[in-house]
């Protein structure tokens, strides 16, 4: 049923985004990173129940109803493009309903190169290698991609960089204010390309020297002992925090919507993740709501790094 405009439920339609794309590109990411932004998520959705699904999720009239993503792909029973754009493009007529289509792309090699890391098998590609199955599937996806109102390449993205792509597409700017993201990361893996700030941490003790700590992470308590041992950090931690605490208020009063801090040290496991654990803590006091993210933490070959670089 269509409503007219000057129904209550017209006055607050519901956002709604189909997050599509080719496989590895990123959706179950995406969905995550749009889960922390306060959207109600759904994955692997059959998309020819889209319309019992909506008529389901209308909203209480005069309330404002929550975003909903819903994320679906070319495993999807029924998975026809052309009929799902129509049928998209049917419900974009209702009022209570503001419709968005979120394509993730990314280029075959690296896709190959993802597959062939976690050796999965493409499903598309059956005895063939993977590349046959992502050109299929390229293929197959090529009028939802034409069609989509955004379009991501995640290439050349991290996992954390996917994440602040959505992040600042997909957050409600207006209510939020500035979006502060405090990252930890390992100078061995390259500094991150979106940090408007960074900081060094590497003149801090390295608990990778000692041998009962080197398994452990920044975010362990006998990590945090020894980082707190070390002369330097009370005063290079309060000036750096003092130093956030100005500035972000600063970009804050000029309208700015994003500010990306990044915290580095060798192997992004330990320093980095500690100092950047308390710098969130500090900020979240000093009124500020941070998002925390650690690149390298999880990383397999930290240590080889760590020795390498020896700092």
């Amino acid at each position: 049923m269509t409503m007219s405009s000057d129904s209550p439920e017209a006055a607050h339609p519901q956002r709604i985004l189909l997050v599509t794309g080719l496989l590895g590109a990123g959706k179950t990411t995406a969905l995550k990173m749009l889960e922390d932004l306060g959207w109600e998520t759904i994955d692997n959705f059959p998309v020819r129940l889209l319309g019992q699904l909506l008529e389901r999720k209308s909203g209480t009239a005069g309330e404002e109803p929550a975003p909903l993503a819903i994320g679906f792909d070319s495993r999807t029973r029924g998975f026809d493009p052309r009929r799902i754009i129509a049928r998209v493009k049917q419900l974009s007529q209702r009022g209570d309903l503001n419709i968005t289509t979120l394509f993730l792309d990314c280029s075959g090699a690296e896709l190959a190169r993802r597959y062939n890391e976690t050796r999965r098998r493409h499903p598309l590609a059956q005895d063939k290698p993977a590349t046959a199955g992502i050109a299929a599937e390229r293929e197959l996806l090529d009028p939802l991609r034409r069609w989509a109102d955004a379009v991501i390449s995640t290439t050349d993205y991290s996992t954390n960089q996917l994440q602040q792509a959505i992040r600042e597409r997909f957050s409600d700017v207006a209510d939020a204010g500035t979006t502060v993201t405090i990252s930890s990361f390992g100078f061995a893996r390259g500094t991150p390309p979106l940090a408007d700030l960074v900081f060094d941490v590497r003149f801090l003790d390295n608990p990778h020297w000692v041998d009962d700590l080197r398994p452990l992470t920044g975010q362990d308590p006998a990590i945090a002992a020894f980082i707190r041992k070390d002369p330097a950090f009370r005063e290079a931690f309060e000036r750096i925090r003092d130093l956030l605490i100005l500035v972000l208020g600063r970009y804050a009063a000029q309208g700015r919507a994003y500010v990306n801090v990044a915290i580095g040290c060798t192997g992004g496991r330990h320093r980095s993740v500690f100092f950047a654990e308390e710098i969130a803590k500090a900020l979240r006091e000093a009124g500020f709501s941070p998002t925390l993210l650690h690149r390298n933490l999880a990383s397999r070959s930290a240590d080889l790094l760590e020795d390498a670089q020896a700092t």
